[in-house]
């Protein structure tokens, strides 16, 4: 039995992650203060896909991992992984981003616990954010690789706030490797979606919108509905990472992607296909859009053994079907 530290645990990606480490076995000390419109969901008014107190194994500590660090000195955990971050959707991201910026003072003392504690591997999540966005846009953009961010080099200007964090404290994981030998990989997650995500993410608000609107001849999407990502089920990633994290340990940074471009008007619409009807999809101008084009390149990936499994059209399946019956 492995003991398995996951801060964020409440969240989106915190929960599978959770879940996935419970039906291993392992024994999961999962740390969360559950803050207002970042997507964390209070395990004790139940978790959507499960019930992680079912387990044995699961210890939860509702407070905010900075207060956890200060309190517990722990020095036998096998894993740490960090996904504690104030973040929402793209109105959060674009309309709070000095609220955003917690994200660097709860990274700054992770990193610092680190080095007190000393586990035998940490797993750092970053985003997708932390690229530089003059290679996302309308008339230059391509599929991001991981070495497009190097702190030897230009690295160009991230996503707001949170792409800043982000690339912070992948910048620390680097000084923590060199200064204090500390072994640690990062993660890059593309636009990860599946069925229990916050409604402030596009897919649960796209597949709902398009449930709710079967008799209608139109569908709105946010922004112009031109703007496109890179979706990869939560499964998926959630794979990606237990097949990869144990060959990195330099803080070396791996994509959780699947390279393809999907623009918002083609999720909608094939949201709507799956419903049993093709409206004409429409963009909203006065919400926010984000970066124009954003997609991961996926060959490391694949060199380390990862190719996701889960296309699109199904993950819409899985989420409708979902929606439908409750």
């Amino acid at each position: 039995m492995r003991k398995i530290l996951i801060t964020g645990a409440a969240g989106f990606v915190g929960r599978h992650l959770t879940k996935r480490f419970l039906d291993m076995g392992d024994e999961v000390h999962a740390v969360d203060s559950i803050v207002p419109l970042t997507g964390g969901i209070d395990p004790y008014k139940g978790w959507p896909l499960f019930c992680p107190f079912d387990y044995s194994n699961f210890h939860f500590y509702m407070e905010d991992c900075r207060e956890y660090f200060k309190r517990v000195k722990d020095q036998d955990f096998d894993y740490c992984f960090h996904l504690a971050a104030v973040v929402g959707g793209r109105i959060m991201i674009e309309n709070n981003p000095i609220a955003v910026a917690e994200d660097l003072s709860i990274d700054a003392s992770f990193w610092r616990w680190l080095v007190e504690t000393r586990p035998a591997k940490i797993v750092y999540f970053s985003s997708s954010a932390a690229y530089p966005i003059k290679l996302q846009e309308r008339n230059n953009y391509c599929l991001l690789r991981e070495d497009m961010i190097d702190f030897n080099k230009d690295i160009g200007v991230p996503d707001m706030t949170y792409g800043w964090a982000k690339l912070t404290g992948e910048y620390l994981a680097h000084l923590a490797f060199q200064k204090h030998g500390l072994k640690s990989v990062i993660y890059r997650p593309f636009s990860g979606y599946g069925e229990d995500q916050d409604n402030a993410y596009p897919f649960p608000s796209i597949c709902k919108r398009a449930l709710a609107n079967e008799d209608k001849s139109v569908l709105t999407v946010w922004g112009t509905g031109n703007q496109m990502r890179d979706f990869i089920h939560i499964e998926d990633c959630v794979d990606g990472v237990l097949q990869t994290m144990d060959i990195i340990d330099n803080a070396d940074a791996v994509n959780l992607s699947t390279g393809i471009y999907t623009s918002f008007k083609k999720f909608a619409r094939l949201a709507a296909e799956v419903c049993g009807y093709c409206p004409e999809v429409i963009g909203l101008s006065d919400k926010p859009s984000g970066v124009f084009a954003r997609a991961g390149d996926t060959m490391k990936q694949k060199k380390l053994g990862f190719i996701y499994k889960i296309d699109l059209r199904s993950g819409i399946e899985r989420g409708i079907d979902f929606y439908y019956r409750k």
